[in-house]
């Protein structure tokens, strides 16, 4: 799997910026196949960044309804990153 299809882009919830702030850890959308070594090599490369840590966690989708019709959104996965002490992402510093 190629290191552009394995992150699909950052969560920026409360949440997340909470993390960010506290626990150096960035939080990110990434593929539903991809696994913890996949994503680890993927945001090193791609955000020159050292990692310590990878969590992952399969998120489900919420049911919807539009009027009388039930859908859902897709599942999707989520990594936390946890990043060496000192070290930020730049495109992620005004979210």
């Amino acid at each position: 799997m190629y290191k552009y299809q394995v992150v699909k882009g950052p969560l920026v919830t409360e949440k997340a910026n909470l993390q960010k702030e506290g626990y150096d850890q960035v939080s990110f959308k990434v593929d539903k196949k991809a696994n913890k070594i996949e994503i680890r090599k993927a945001v090193e490369t791609l955000l020159n960044a050292q990692v310590l840590g990878v969590r992952t966690m399969n998120v489900r989708g919420k049911r919807r309804r539009m009027g009388r019709n039930i859908g859902r959104k897709p599942d999707w996965k989520k990594a936390i990153i946890r990043m060496a002490e000192g070290q930020h992402i730049e495109g992620l510093e005004g979210m």
